[in-house]
């Protein structure tokens, strides 16, 4: 286990306060570690060292930041096994869900490192007479950063590459029910990149995550996590007229026409819809089949969802399927299933909690979903897939786009008419064809409408994460 008090200037010290948060491991519903609850003496403490080695760092050139991406990369593949066990206690995740976590961790990281030497701007010129004109691309100074719990070190990963690789420093705020990976990497880095380029305080969204939010020192805030958080944080940072980068909740449709390859798209759903136990905001929670397949569809869907194993992660390599994250979590899980029963809704497969210990839901297909039902446009976060029926291509659109969320959606049809089509109608940051939740670093990642907007990896994180100045020199000066 990581040191648990705050990691600040290069080095872990203690909290101003001696209140501690319980770290659970949600497989077994026992206490795993206790972390500092950070206060704003803390976050302010944590800024004051940021401002300070961001002056120096965003003063190194593109390749000194690359090598210490790299050099980051490097020490998390290097102790690749403790960050997959640690990950795995925190959070639940099977084996290979952790794996995965690591692996494209190290991905991040290095591709950034590729692509901080990338970043360029718009070639200047003579645009008034006896002037001519510069463009600059600047970090912004000091990001505050908000973590999730589904995905603890992939998603801190998402947010410290591009911004250091921007020349950005950091103070961020793992999610208080996970954050032992992200101690754990600060304990690893520590003497190895310069000090106060990467600062974590731990602590209460409400303490922490405000006084980063209205920090006079920081100049942009990055979130990912739920509409709600992304609310508060926006209102907080409006108050700063502070930039704010937000990655939110999601609700992606998956969108089944007649000519589809049937038994594809179900296995699709299988992978895509329970992955991480689907607390996921790409998942594929929400299929929309045109009514003519949809019985063959849901067919093939429950027999793949029903070779899902569903256990902790010591139970073996078989696992797919872990716990959700927390004791609040479950129960509005378990609420949502509870409501889509008393609704009459079918529940064709699953459709309860296992006995503990652990917050283990059974996966979930829930069939012949009428429009409009609160269980198909609400996220739910869980092993939990609906099933509803269309008519007619516009009337698919039309349902998919209803969606108060606009993260991800997919496609699936054999007709290139239709795959190249419906994409450009769908609003929705990403639409795969005949795949969904195939992410890659070099393509962007983001929402629309109430999933926020800002993008995680690409160039377009480091776009960002910078800012743009215009310098125009007059020759007769």
């Amino acid at each position: 286990m990581p040191p648990t008090g705050h990691f600040i200037n290069g080095s872990f010290v203690p909290g101003s306060s001696n209140q501690v948060i319980d770290v659970v491991d949600p497989s077994t519903e026992q206490v795993i570690a206790s972390v500092q609850a950070g206060t704003a003496v803390d976050v302010d403490a944590a800024v004051e060292a940021a401002v300070v080695a961001q002056k120096s760092w965003g003063a190194t050139t593109p390749k000194e930041r690359a090598d210490v991406l790299n050099l980051i990369a490097n020490i998390i593949e290097a102790n690749r096994e403790a960050f997959e066990v640690i990950e795995s206690a925190n959070t639940g995740k099977p084996q290979a869900v952790a794996e995965d976590d690591v692996t494209s961790t190290i991905d991040t990281f290095r591709f950034m490192a590729g692509a901080s030497r990338t970043l360029t701007s718009m070639a200047g010129g003579d645009y008034a007479t006896d002037h001519t004109s510069v463009i600059l691309r600047e970090p912004v100074g000091v990001v505050g950063v908000i973590t999730p719990w589904n995905y603890p070190l992939l998603m801190a990963a998402w947010k410290i590459a591009p911004i250091l690789a921007a020349g950005n420093s950091i103070v961020l705020k793992p999610s208080e029910q996970t954050p032992l990976s992200t101690l754990k990497l600060a304990e690893l880095l520590a003497g190895r990149i310069p000090d106060g380029i990467l600062n974590v305080v731990t602590g209460q969204g409400r303490t922490v995550g405000q006084r980063l939010s209205e920090h006079p020192s920081i100049a942009l805030v990055a979130l990912t996590g739920s509409v709600v958080s992304g609310q508060a944080v926006a209102e907080t940072a409006a108050k700063s007229v502070k930039r704010v980068h937000l990655e939110l909740g999601g609700k992606a449709p998956v969108v089944v026409f007649p000519d589809a390859d049937l038994r594809a798209a179900a296995a699709g759903v299988r992978n895509a819809g329970f992955w991480n136990a689907g607390q996921d905001c790409g998942a594929a929670c929400r299929v929309l089949v045109h009514e003519s397949v949809a019985e063959e569809f849901t067919e093939h869907l429950v027999r793949e969802v029903g070779t899902l194993v569903v256990g902790a992660p010591e139970a073996g390599d078989d696992v797919e399927i872990g716990p959700m994250i927390s004791r609040p979590h479950f129960e509005r899980v378990k609420e949502a299933l509870a409501e889509a029963r008393t609704a009459g809704l079918h529940i064709a497969i699953g459709g309860s909690a296992l006995e503990g210990p652990g917050y283990f839901i059974e996966p979930t297909i829930i069939s012949n979903v009428p429009a409009g039902a609160h269980i198909a446009t609400h996220e739910i976060f869980g092993p939990v897939v609906t099933v509803e029926t269309f008519s007619n291509t516009e009337e698919a659109v039309t349902r998919a786009n209803e969606s108060p969320y606009g993260l991800s959606a997919s496609v699936w049809t054999r007709d290139s008419s239709l795959s190249l089509r419906i994409p450009k109608q769908l609003d929705f940051g990403t639409v795969w064809v005949n795949a969904h939740l195939v992410l890659a670093c070099e393509v962007p990642w983001g929402g629309f409408k109430g999933s926020g907007y800002g993008r995680d990896l690409s160039l377009y994180a480091l776009d960002d994460y910078s800012r743009t100045k215009h310098v125009m020199i007059n020759h007769g000066a």
